[in-house]
């Protein structure tokens, strides 16, 4: 996991192994700063995906791991925030696990996590939120249709985050109200999150959308919704 964005957010074990791999396969939310840390000689290998747009498909990625690896190279695979919090990264392991490579995973900041502390949202609170959900937006990029029951985890109470929301944003929050959250439930979007160019928005739920629309926040985000949000 290289972490949400801001370079020093990735773990001292990641930063060693960048440093020493021989190959290198990243993501396209990776901070392009990893790519100058690599040793010399390191292949570098854009697998980067884009909604609409696959650079390098699911399955050719996996086939490129065994391939390198199998040729005696130690690899990285840089996923950006948390390999396991939609990072495909279980897809990964089972081809490895088929071809009988050895790994390791090594953790990350995941981008709800990242964002939320850097725009001084809290997630939790003793009065406020016990809970936390994790949901994506957007599943995958060849599907048009929210597939989430959001009513559901707007019933559950929390705090939501929603990753690779923003280009369904007003269906989302059309649907936490129909799930039961009242339209002055605090929320927010971080865009950019843990880097320089970070903005946000913090309103009431039913004037999100408007008010992300007049600010122009932009992809990537991380949608916030939940009473300790306010706080």
């Amino acid at each position: 996991g290289a972490g949400p964005g801001d370079p020093g957010l990735i773990t001292v074990k990641a930063r060693d192994l960048v440093a020493s791999c021989d190959v290198l396969v990243y993501d396209n939310l990776v901070n392009r700063d990893f790519l100058r840390q690599t040793p010399e000689g390191c292949e570098q290998i854009d697998v980067g995906k884009k909604p609409g747009r696959h650079t390098v498909e699911q399955e050719k990625i996996c086939k490129m791991l065994v391939e390198k690896a199998k040729s005696g190279k130690q690899v990285v695979r840089l996923k950006g925030g948390d390999p396991f919090v939609f990072g495909r990264c279980a897809e990964e392991m089972t081809v490895l696990d088929d071809a009988g490579i050895p790994y390791e995973i090594v953790p990350g900041v995941t981008a709800a996590l990242g964002c939320a502390a850097y725009a001084g949202i809290p997630l939790t609170h003793r009065d406020y939120g016990s809970s936390i959900s994790f949901l994506t937006g957007h599943e995958d990029v060849e599907k048009e249709a929210l597939q989430l029951d959001f009513g559901k985890f707007a019933a559950a109470g929390g705090t939501i985050c929603v990753y690779m929301g923003m280009g369904k944003l007003e269906e989302i929050v059309e649907k936490l109200l129909a799930g039961g959250l009242s339209e002055d439930r605090p929320a927010a979007v971080v865009s950019h999150g843990t880097l320089p160019t970070q903005r946000k928005v913090i309103s009431a739920l039913g004037d999100l959308v408007p008010n992300v629309r007049d600010a122009g926040l932009t992809a990537p985000a991380v949608i916030f919704a939940g009473n300790a949000v306010g706080l």
